[in-house]
């Protein structure tokens, strides 16, 4: 929900009313604050959740503990994402890396302590996410309201953060939908493979390539950030044609890069599984998936840097339904079919399904 802080951000930037942003930042927060509190009852009740869903009781079990450790997190959440966007739409990113850089450090940190001293296991990396994403809110909330970089945009709490609070939820609402049904379908498919034929091997397999996808996939979301942030700024500003520039060339430089990671992948596909595991078998598993794994990592170069123009453009409900027909319609039910049906097994996992048309609604 918070992605409709860009759109609105960036276009009041580039109009140049700046004081609107700090408004639109407190009101995002409101708003998103609110959501997470039906929230915490779903992952209050995850573990009953995902028996009903037919995941094996164990994995439920562990799984469950592992979220009801990051329940902070939600509300971490709502301050992180709107205040990395107010930050973003002022073209603001160096504070942000710093501060990610040291949350990071501390993390693997605490991460070693609780896990290899404190022997906390799965909730010990469960608290130690929970804590290192509240040093990132307050460290970026101190360096908001005390840098004087800010003294045009950031004028303080305001009560006219309160108001207009649903026709900021009913935006928040769109932006959210395009995005968490890209996100669960990734997770559906997690799910999905644990119904498969032997389910731990399918999910270790699975797990350490979502993993690698997912390191490349945050060089494509930092893309996506800039496409949508100067995509806003020069509509804002009046400027189309600047706004279709950037796209294309955001476009093309995160396709590159995509590529030389896709080729990497394909090089070291019988050794990368070790980073992660000492398990032969898994490393085996993972092998016979990297081909697969190199398509869905270029095609993410290409989606996300598409998604970040339209947010930047406000067609994040136009978005959501492009989603629903790729990811749900089509993509879903035809991965099932391949999974169970033609036993191709984890490997329907990979690429994400019918991206190439999903892109082409992008283009159009």
């Amino acid at each position: 929900m918070g992605s409709a802080v860009e759109t609105l951000c960036g276009q009041a930037y580039g109009a140049h009313r700046y004081d609107m942003l700090g408004i639109y930042f407190q009101r995002a927060t409101i708003v998103l604050a609110l959501v997470g509190l039906p929230m915490t009852v779903l992952y209050t009740f995850s573990y009953p959740i995902l028996l009903v869903l037919g995941e094996p009781k164990m994995v439920s079990y562990m799984g469950s503990l592992y979220i009801v450790g990051l329940m902070p997190q939600i509300f971490a959440y709502a301050v992180n994402f709107t205040a990395q966007k107010f930050l973003q739409a002022q073209s603001v990113v160096t504070p942000s890396a710093y501060i990610s850089a040291a949350a990071l450090f501390l993390q693997i940190s605490l991460t070693w302590m609780t896990v290899n001293m404190m022997g906390l296991g799965l909730m010990g990396i469960a608290y130690v996410l929970t804590i290192s994403w509240w040093v990132i809110v307050v460290a970026q909330i101190l360096y908001i309201t005390s840098s004087q970089r800010f003294r045009h945009t950031w004028t303080g709490l305001s009560w006219r953060s309160f108001h207009g609070l649903w026709s900021f939820f009913k935006l928040s609402v769109g932006s959210a939908v395009m995005i968490c049904l890209e996100m669960w379908y990734s997770q559906i498919l997690v799910l999905l493979a644990g119904l498969l034929k032997e389910p731990a091997l399918s999910l270790d397999s699975l797990s350490i390539c979502m993993s690698v996808s997912a390191l490349s996939f945050m060089v494509s979301v930092g893309f996506n950030a800039a496409a949508s942030i100067r995509t806003s700024n020069e509509l804002g500003a009046g400027n189309p044609r600047s706004a279709l520039f950037s796209t294309w060339t955001a476009t093309f430089v995160s396709f590159v890069i995509s590529l030389a990671e896709a080729l990497a992948v394909i090089a070291s596909r019988d050794y990368i599984s070790y980073i992660f595991t000492s398990d032969a078998d898994v490393a085996k598993a993972v092998s016979d998936l990297c081909p697969f794994l190199a398509v869905t990592i270029i095609l993410n170069g290409i989606q996300p840097v598409l998604s970040g123009v339209a947010v930047g453009c406000g067609w994040q409900t136009f978005v959501a339904y492009v989603n629903v027909g790729c990811y749900y319609i089509v993509g879903i039910p035809v991965g099932c079919i391949l999974g169970f049906t033609f036993n191709f097994q984890a490997k329907v996992c990979f690429p994400k399904t019918f991206y190439g048309l999903h892109m082409l609604y992008y283009l159009y």
